[in-house]
């Protein structure tokens, strides 16, 4: 096969796996909006005074609420930090964020499975216990005095004016009569529209790498990597190198899970994935951020702290999973044999491209043009008056 035909192979399976997951990213950033609709960023640091563990839990609900883009999530987890909240809880939010929303959720289950699926809510929450036990034994005061100075500094990295704008419905009234007013319909559409702005290139990066990475690289290379020929070695290897291709990968947000569906076709092991699919808060563009936004030693910390908790969490999961007889025996998630053609799932997709098209003029009839120029540029005190 030529060079060209490897080429047009791998963008034909990218594309075919966005079409497989076209509908159901729809209707998760949906959901998603409409949670964030009613959702306000304006209370969040009053709720996150401390690490207690219902202050946690609340700051996992906060950021399963929240936008699924890595760099909207550690921009707003800083501007809460600012504001007051405590700064593990910020980060247990920021975890969240990436680990718990309902997008993710949709993609892994069209993607990986429901095991998958399973595996990353139960995990998301060892993850975020074993980070808060990092962070009280080796989280000093003079490190974290140094981090807020520095974030009082207000340096920006991305999607900082996403982060700033707020735009969920004020006012009395039921929870469903908020979601279905004009006010509800076009806060849905604005964050609906930005959140997608702000996730496209990772998701389409992700499709891409994992569509060469399907097409170029032999099967048996991946096993070699992941010590396939020895089982008990490829369960401990797996959620320890799972996070470290992660770094290197630059796939953030939901982007990562097509990666993660060609790594684990590939042969790497059940916790090596979910460990991977973690790691999407300590690639190389978001350690500068936060090298920007805390300093080199605090983003150093994070690193560590991070990476420890995704791996040991990720063997957790693998463990409990192992003993519970329910990891896939079978190494077949959709990718290679992804295809379109005339069945339910396009249908699905022209049903919500019809949505995602109403959403998107409701958008842009609502000053919402002025809102996409904002996304990377900090406004302060911009808020979205209803």
């Amino acid at each position: 096969m030529g060079m060209t035909e490897q080429i047009l192979r791998a963008f034909g399976m990218a594309f075919a796996m966005g079409w497989e997951i076209l509908w159901p990213l729809i209707l998760g950033f949906t959901l998603s909006g409409v949670v964030q609709a009613v959702v306000s960023h304006q209370e969040m640091a009053r709720l996150l005074p401390d690490d207690r563990p219902a202050t946690i839990a609340k700051a996992l609900a906060l950021g399963a609420a929240s936008s699924s883009c890595s760099y909207a999530a550690v921009a707003i987890a800083r501007a809460l930090f600012r504001k007051g909240a405590d700064f593990t809880a910020a980060m247990a939010f920021e975890m969240a964020s990436t680990n718990l929303v309902v997008e993710l959720a949709i993609i892994m289950l069209v993607f990986m499975g429901w095991q998958f699926t399973l595996a990353e809510f139960v995990g998301a929450p060892i993850m975020v216990a074993l980070l808060v036990i990092l962070f009280r034994s080796f989280l000093k005061g003079r490190l974290l005095d140094e981090a807020r100075e520095q974030a009082d500094r207000g340096l920006t990295g991305r999607m900082e004016g996403h982060a700033e704008m707020d735009m969920s419905v004020k006012g009395g009234g039921t929870l469903w009569q908020r979601i279905t007013s004009e006010q509800g319909f076009t806060a849905i559409s604005q964050y609906f529209v930005m959140d997608v702005a702000s996730v496209w290139m990772d998701i389409a990066g992700g499709l891409l790498i994992s569509g060469a990475l399907a097409a170029w690289v032999p099967a048996q290379f991946w096993q070699s990597f992941f010590g396939v020929d020895h089982p008990l070695l490829a369960k401990l290897w797996g959620p320890f190198i799972g996070p470290l291709v992660a770094v290197i990968s630059f796939v953030c947000s939901v982007g990562n899970i097509p990666l993660a569906a060609v790594l684990w076709n590939g042969g790497i092991s059940f916790g090596g994935a979910i460990a991977f699919i973690f790691a999407d808060l300590i690639i190389l563009p978001i350690l500068n951020i936060y090298r920007k936004y805390y300093g080199w030693k605090m983003a150093a910390f994070l690193f560590a702290t991070f990476y420890a908790a995704m791996a040991v969490a990720a063997l957790i999961v693998e463990l409990i999973f192992d003993a519970l007889g329910l990891v896939p025996a079978a190494r077949n998630a959709r990718v290679v044999d992804a295809s379109i053609s005339w069945n339910y799932t396009t249908w699905l997709n022209i049903a919500f491209l019809i949505l995602a098209g109403l959403l998107v003029w409701r958008f842009f009839t609502t000053g919402g043009l002025a809102m996409l120029r904002m996304m990377n540029k900090p406004a302060a005190g911009m808020r979205h008056a209803h």
